[in-house]
């Protein structure tokens, strides 16, 4: 994942754990960070990540993020706790649309997935294979 993309997405996480009320501490930011790095696919294993990193967090605030980012939508472990939007993704919205207009259009994940399926048909792209994941949140057409 690149950087800029993989900023972007840490940056909307952090903002929507701050509309709910969470102070944003250094080992909040680490496990975030930890879990943006996509090698860890279990709480333990980021647990013992995150402690390599900082020996002072404990298994429980593991635990507390994971759950807050679950209850963000962040994150789905389904989805093995990787962070990105796809069809069964549980954000609000998983796409908001800014028009010339000033017209803005919030499209709700299925209906997303659907025009981005399609759009991808249309242009050749999928050629018979389906969307896995769309790292969706934070991106910024213009």
């Amino acid at each position: 994942m690149s950087y800029m993309k993989q900023g972007m997405q840490k940056e909307l996480i952090v903002q929507r754990l701050r509309d709910r009320g969470l102070r944003i501490t250094k080992q909040r930011l680490l496990l975030i960070d930890v879990i943006l790095e996509g090698n860890c696919s279990s709480c333990k294993e980021i647990f013992y990540e995150a402690s390599r990193q900082d020996q002072t967090i404990g298994t429980a605030t593991v635990y507390r993020m994971i759950n807050a980012l679950e209850e963000i939508g962040a994150i789905s472990r389904k989805n093995m706790y990787k962070m990105a939007c796809c069809e069964e993704c549980s954000f609000d919205y998983a796409c908001t649309i800014e028009l010339d207009d000033n017209t803005v259009i919030e499209l709700p994940e299925n209906h997303f997935s659907q025009i981005l399926k399609k759009g991808l048909e249309e242009c050749g792209y999928l050629k018979g294979r389906k969307i896995r994941s769309v790292i969706a949140p934070g991106c910024v057409i213009k």
